[in-house]
């Protein structure tokens, strides 16, 4: 199987050459198309034979050190890691990219692996594991699009690489990427036999003389080595280490030694059959192959999550909170007043400084610029914070889940998949379509994740596992639009960070039009929301419907994500931060919970907004990354209290 593929990946390209006609071109000493094979495809698919098998080594060996079937990676932020130093060393240290490329990559994976290993505890519970590696992926993710966004010439070609690719123009990425991957490999093949050891728990395998700790601490080491070999020659790609274990094991292969020989095959088999179908998907042009194997990786890593998450089955969560000393209309009339004095100082800074107060009162707020540009600006800030922060009160009510967020839940990436399919693959239907797609986007997305997950009752961690799965493969068919679209990278990058940057008065009107029709029927389901989170057998008890209940408020929480995302593009972790905030200052009931919670998430973007405009002035920091710098490490937080 990866001869025959291998054999059909030489045939694609630019140049359409059948396989009879590469046989007897080569044979025959054909110059042009001897030099279209040695010098660009078979550099491409040996760097494919080596980057899968090495991914799919790594994922074999870690899976055995964690325990956890859904360990690779990519899924445990080691990828995110090393990609994220690569392009700061682009920015801070250019020199080291081009004479020791492994040195970054290698820091950034050992950075992200003992950042999970420090945070997820030494109890290593596998399902914990995975998810911290998630969230650090994502605080790797949000940093790293901070810098190519305000370093674009720095980190001019990363895009592509930064996505997974192949391209190769000689043979210079596989002589370098050949003895550290060969290296680490035969290593891995030597201590098999200590890895088998390992499954019969650390107890039995110490009696029977193996040192753990230096079979651990060399199994992380060459794992990392393998991952970072092909981060520098290749970029991050996914999903390749988390399927190709599974794959050898439900062969029935048994013992390390077999099953590391086996899933280097299969991982370039993987790769390489992926690069196929990319290039088959858009002939003539470059569509990532981590995009592509985010799209197949993706429905895998969705069945190891329903099928990880069974055993939480029946879990009762609740959320928490702190009632105010405050008295509520107080507390409403000192966060406007907040609100008021972020706004204000948005619409006052411009071109490297504030107005001056008399320049506020003569009028200069009101001028044609601030109105035409500013205002809707900031308008557009608040509104969409706000409806985020409605958006996760409806999902962590509904679902008793205090790890509801859209952006978690997968709302976020469907919203933006249903978005940007309107824009690409219907380009003559007007502006007011935009919102349809992505509110259907968002509907499936988090139809998918609750169908998968009704086992498990919703149990929080079952649902975050499922929503980063259809997350991944949203982000997959995301890059796959955007390189059918031909969309410049800046912009692309500006909407997959969020941004408030551009908007207009239409933004507003249609937001605040969201705003006005939804928030009263939100508020209308107060008291069914209060019932329901006490139990489910307490609301039947009450005579509360539960399903209706559930699939209307579903419905308003879809409705308020998704058109904050057809607008703003994917901002996250405001659903998350703002709730919890808010449940902090007012306590559990609902009726307190949503204004509060639209304010802080309206105070919290508009600030993020102008701090994104302030601090590298004249560069201009999409407000999205901003609260995902702040909201990623704040989950790590909660995870650590569930």
């Amino acid at each position: 199987m990866l001869l025959v593929i291998s054999g059909l990946h030489l045939t694609q390209g630019q140049a359409p050459f059948t396989l009879k006609e590469l046989v007897l071109g080569l044979w025959e000493g054909d110059d042009r198309i001897q030099s279209v094979v040695f010098g660009i495809r078979m550099p491409r698919v040996a760097v494919g034979l080596l980057a899968g098998g090495a991914l799919a080594m790594a994922g074999l060996v870690l899976q055995t050190l964690t325990k956890n079937p859904l360990a690779s990676a990519g899924t445990l932020g080691i990828n995110a890691g090393a990609y994220f130093m690569v392009v700061a060393a682009a920015v801070f240290f250019p020199g080291l990219n081009s004479s020791y490329p492994f040195i970054a990559s290698f820091l950034g994976s050992a950075f992200a692996a003992l950042l999970v290993f420090s945070l997820a505890g030494r109890a290593m519970d596998p399902v914990r594991v995975a998810l911290t590696g998630m969230i650090v992926s994502l605080l790797f993710a949000a940093v790293t699009s901070g810098l190519q966004l305000m370093f674009e010439q720095e980190t001019n070609g990363l895009f592509l690489w930064g996505a997974g690719t192949l391209i190769q123009n000689d043979w210079s990425g596989f002589r370098f990427a050949l003895p550290f991957i060969v290296c680490a490999g035969l290593l891995l093949l030597l201590l098999g036999k200590q890895f088998d050891l390992l499954l019969l728990g650390e107890e039995a395998a110490a009696g029977l003389g193996a040192s753990i700790q230096r079979i651990k601490a060399a199994g992380w080491l060459l794992a990392i080595m393998l991952a970072a070999a092909t981060v520098s020659v290749a970029g991050p790609i996914g999903f390749i280490g988390l399927m190709a274990p599974h794959i050898v094991r439900m062969l029935g292969i048994r013992g390390h030694l077999q099953q590391l020989i086996h899933a280097f095959v299969w991982g370039a088999f993987l790769l390489i059959a992926a690069d196929v179908l990319a290039r088959f998907i858009q002939p003539g042009s470059e569509i990532p192959v981590g995009a592509i194997t985010a799209l197949i990786g993706g429905p895998w890593l969705m069945y190891l999550a329903y099928r990880t998450g069974k055993r939480y089955k029946g879990q009762n969560q609740t959320l928490r909170g702190n009632r105010s000393k405050l008295s509520f209309p107080w507390l409403i009339t000192s966060m406007v007043a907040a609100l008021l004095v972020v706004a204000i100082g948005a619409l006052a800074f411009g071109g490297g400084s504030f107005y001056s107060f008399p320049e506020m009162v003569s009028g200069a707020l009101f001028d044609t610029v601030t109105v035409q540009f500013r205002w809707p600006r900031v308008l557009v800030a608040f509104l969409v914070g706000s409806l985020l922060a409605l958006c996760g009160v409806l999902l962590q009510s509904v679902l008793r889940n205090p790890l509801g967020d859209p952006s978690i839940l997968g709302i976020t990436s469907g919203g933006g998949v249903g978005a940007l399919s309107v824009i690409v693959l219907f380009p003559s239907l007007s502006f007011a379509w935009v919102p349809v797609g992505a509110a259907t986007g968002a509907g499936l997305a988090i139809a998918i994740i609750l169908l998968a997950t009704k086992r498990s009752n919703w149990e929080p961690i079952s649902l975050a596992l499922m929503g980063v799965a259809v997350s991944a493969m949203g982000s997959g068919i995301i890059q796959i639009l955007t390189v059918k679209a031909g969309v410049g990278v800046a912009p692309v990058l500006l909407w997959l960070a969020g941004s408030t940057y551009g908007m207009n008065w239409q933004d507003v009107w249609f937001l605040a039009f969201v705003l006005i029709a939804l928030v009263p029927i939100s508020y209308s389901f107060s008291r069914q929301l209060d019932v329901l989170a006490l139990n489910q057998e307490v609301s039947v008890t009450l005579g509360l419907r539960i399903q209706l209940v559930r699939v209307l408020v579903l419905l308003l929480a879809v409705g308020a994500g998704a058109a904050a995302v057809a607008v703003a593009g994917a901002i996250s972790f405001i659903g998350l931060l703002a709730p919890h905030a808010a449940r902090g200052i007012v306590g559990v009931k609902t009726r307190f919970v949503v204004p509060v919670s639209m304010l802080l998430g309206g105070i919290l973007l508009v600030t993020a907004d102008l701090l994104g405009r302030l601090v590298l002035y004249p560069k201009d920091i999409p407000s999205g990354l901003l609260v995902a710098i702040i909201g990623a490490p704040y989950l790590l937080y909660i995870m650590k209290k569930l």
